[in-house]
């Protein structure tokens, strides 16, 4: 986030969606749209995530590989990182880290890694510096995790 950015989140009390956004402050407000980059690997689910968190509100960049998920955080700049591909959960932890840090995109971005073997279902667990495992059982779950970590990101000042 630019120093003169500030983070706003705004609820709807007509649904359950909460739209994480940044604001330029001056005296028109612009409003940017938070970037998710989502890593996945089949398709089908790609294209699933991006169309909810679309209607959500959210910028979406997709990757298909950690090659593509870093080129595409350089060039997007990403607010929160979602992984979810097929590997060994140490394995796909390793990639998310990887893409957070070849990228250069900082500790402060929030990674989420689905994770369906070693936690419960609707479960998450932080597991390192804003790294976070989750096994959400529906898309509210997601929604929600992923707006409570982009309104945890501080504030630039």
């Amino acid at each position: 986030m630019v120093a003169s950015e500030r983070l706003t989140v705004k609820t709807s009390s007509s649904s359950n969606m909460c739209v994480v956004a940044r604001t330029a402050p001056s005296s028109d407000c612009i409003l940017i749209l938070m970037i998710i980059l989502v890593l996945e690997d089949v398709n089908e689910t790609r294209d699933g995530i991006e169309k909810l968190l679309k209607a959500d509100g959210y910028r979406v960049a997709l990757a298909r590989d950690e090659t593509d998920a870093i080129e595409s955080a350089q060039r997007q700049r990403p607010d929160l990182i979602l992984v979810s591909v097929a590997g060994l959960p140490h394995e796909v932890v390793a990639t998310a880290r990887r893409v957070r840090e070849r990228s250069d995109v900082g500790e402060d971005v929030p990674v989420v890694v689905f994770c369906f073997e070693d936690i419960g279902e609707g479960d998450e667990v932080s597991i390192g510096r804003n790294v976070h495992l989750a096994c959400p059982d529906n898309f509210n779950q997601l929604r929600s995790l992923i707006s409570r970590l982009l309104s945890e990101i501080p504030a630039a000042v």
